[in-house]
Parts: C-alpha cells; sequence; structure tokens
C-alpha cells in the first residue's frame, strides 16, 4: 500500500523483485542503482546476516510523471532467495504495490523457480493480497546462457496468465529497465484510478 508523505508531496511506493536464489534479482537492483542519475536517488542499503542478504533503495523517475500533484518515489527491494528466508519474505512483501518475479532461464532452475513463485503467491495470501490483483511482471533472467529453456516453455509453466514479460540478461543490463518501467506503470495506473 502507497505511503504519501504530504510536506514533500511524494507518494511512496513499493516494488518487490522476487525469485530463487541467484536468478539475478540483486545483480537488476544494482545494474539500476548504477544507471539511475545520484540526484534522484537515495543510498542503496544491504542488509546482511551471515547467511542471507536483501537490498533496497529508492529513486525518484521524473519521467513517470505525478499524480494530482504529487511525485513518485519508487522503492526497490530484493527478497533472499532461498526459501528458508521465508520470514523475511514476508516482511519485505508487507505493504507491497507492485512485483517482479525474476527467473532463471537455465533449464535446471525450473523447478526452483515454480517453488518460488507458488511461495510468493501464498506468502501475498498470507497478508491479504492476490498476485493477480496486484500490478506483477515476469522477466525471463539469463536469456544469454548456452543451458537457457526455450522461452515457449518458460511462458506455459511461469506466466500461464500472460502478464506482461521481459527477456533479460541482467548483468549487462538488457531487459532491465523495460521490466522495472512495465511494473511502475502498473503501479501508477492503479494509483491513478484510486486517485479519481
Amino acid at each position: 500500500m502507497s505511503f504519501i508523505n504530504y510536506a514533500s508531496r511524494e507518494i511512496n511506493c513499493k516494488l518487490v523483485y522476487y525469485g530463487p536464489g541467484l536468478c539475478g534479482k540483486t545483480t537488476n537492483l544494482q545494474y539500476i542503482y548504477s544507471k539511475t542519475n545520484p540526484d534522484l536517488k537515495g543510498k542503496m542499503i544491504s542488509l546482511a546476516t551471515e547467511t542471507e542478504r536483501t537490498l533496497f533503495f529508492d529513486f525518484l523517475p521524473l519521467a513517470l510523471g505525478q499524480i494530482r500533484g504529487f511525485r513518485t518515489r519508487f522503492h526497490l527491494y530484493t527478497v533472499p532467495g532461498q526459501v528458508f528466508y521465508d520470514a523475511s519474505r514476508k516482511l519485505i512483501l508487507k505493504g507491497v504495490d507492485g512485483v517482479i518475479f525474476v527467473a532463471d532461464s537455465q533449464i535446471e532452475r525450473m523447478e526452483a523457480n515454480l517453488e518460488s513463485l507458488d511461495n510468493l503467491r501464498v506468502n501475498l495470501a498470507d497478508q491479504g493480497y492476490d498476485l493477480d490483483k496486484l500490478p506483477y511482471v515476469v522477466q525471463y533472467n539469463k536469456r544469454d546462457l548456452p543451458n537457457a529453456a526455450p522461452l515457449a516453455d518458460l511462458q506455459r509453466q511461469l506466466n500461464p496468465g500472460s502478464v506482461p514479460e521481459f527477456e533479460a540478461c541482467a548483468s549487462v543490463g538488457t531487459g532491465v529497465f523495460e521490466t522495472l518501467k512495465m511494473c511502475a506503470k502498473g503501479v501508477l495506473s492503479d494509483l491513478r484510478r484510486m486517485a479519481r
């Protein structure tokens, strides 16, 4: 749920990158952070324990416009990839406005993708959210690898609802901003609908 800061005239929105371990969530955020104007972004924070890491930062994308005179600030988060960090995942999903599911395109990672997607649905439902009613985008990362599954297989198994989807290679930035922009547009569209 978006937070409105009347003093700064900003609407704060939370986007969460979700997916299995080592699928490229962190790489997405690091790429976005490295290419975002320093005047428009906050500091990247890494919360790391011995066994897990969560990254987040906020930025103000001026190109996406305003809603009733308020600027929109996006807060981007990653969740720990391993399923046994479920408590952290649930906490990070609190107040989410949009979700980007980062799938690992490697054939041998399909089971991990499916397990993570199922876990996402369960964790959202536990907090009263329905993934099918949230702005939601799927990113097929690591498309450059020789063992990448055929796109049609990924789509059939990971995107049966045909939400917006993008092929990506986050390490070089392919598909990274396209994925982010699509999710952000979905969030803004929801906000505009609620503001009417």
